[in-house]
């Protein structure tokens, strides 16, 4: 029996992707991939003799055997996921059906969208005297959200806010928003952040719906609402001349 990877496959590009997810995936006999998410180019990393699975049309019920019964017959396993596993990924049941199978999990980290677009725009989401927290969270949709983490209190803080998975339901976003955030407030629009064909736009909170609308995204779409956008803030004390730390006491 063969434990079974759980890679992180990054935002999209194939030059954002770990060296280890890289090796795993050269290595597997089976690959269970995300094709609605993947590129096509990270799964041509792959043997040629490996099995390649696509996900989009399987519910859990039938990706589990797939795990299971390739792991017990001793072949390398690696369960693929778009961006970060332990992010909006469905992680937590795989593990506990796989280890109730006595089989071994490994998890391998992957860089999220957030990060991605957050390098793309050349900015930093915690910039002193401004804000010092970034939240990532979605629009409650079909699947819900506690309601100690519903919208009106994670935008109350006025943090950075990161919303995966919520372009279906930008209009009464933006509407939520609007109750905290000035509409001024920059907002980035990342589509497919890091693909051949990624889109980003920055636009004042005010036009979040509307500029989503336009260019009919529904999917694949982050948004970043932060103050942190727009100023340049405080300068931080970590690189500061006047600040004393243990690897620089003069």
């Amino acid at each position: 029996m063969n434990k079974v990877s759980i890679v992180g496959a990054g935002p999209g590009a194939l030059d954002l992707i770990t060296q280890r997810a890289i090796k795993l995936i050269k290595e597997a006999d089976v690959l269970v991939w995300t094709d609605s998410l993947i590129s096509p180019q990270i799964i041509r990393l792959s043997k040629k003799n490996c099995q390649l699975i696509p996900t989009s049309h399987l519910t859990l019920e039938d990706i589990l055997p797939i795990l299971i019964n390739n792991s017990k017959e001793g072949k390398k396993v690696v369960r693929l996921h778009d961006g970060d596993p332990c992010l909006f990924s469905a992680l937590t049941e795989q593990i506990q059906l796989l280890k109730k199978e006595n089989i071994e999990v490994e998890i391998v980290p992957g860089i999220s969208a957030y990060q991605a677009t957050a390098a793309a725009i050349q900015k930093e989401l915690t910039i002193p005297g401004i804000t010092q927290t970034i939240i990532l969270s979605r629009a409650s949709g079909r699947t819900g959200t506690p309601e100690r983490e519903s919208l009106e209190k994670l935008a109350s803080i006025g943090a950075s806010l990161c919303l995966y998975l919520s372009a279906r339901h930008v209009e009464s976003v933006e509407k939520t928003l609007l109750k905290y955030y000035p509409k001024e407030t920059p907002v980035v629009i990342g589509y497919r952040v890091s693909w051949d064909d990624e889109w980003l736009k920055i636009v004042p909170l005010n036009l979040m719906s509307s500029t989503s609308k336009e260019k009919s995204l529904i999917r694949t779409t982050l948004y970043i609402i932060s103050p942190a956008l727009n100023t340049q803030g405080q300068r931080s004390k970590l690189y500061h001349s006047t600040h004393k730390h243990l690897f620089r006491s003069k």
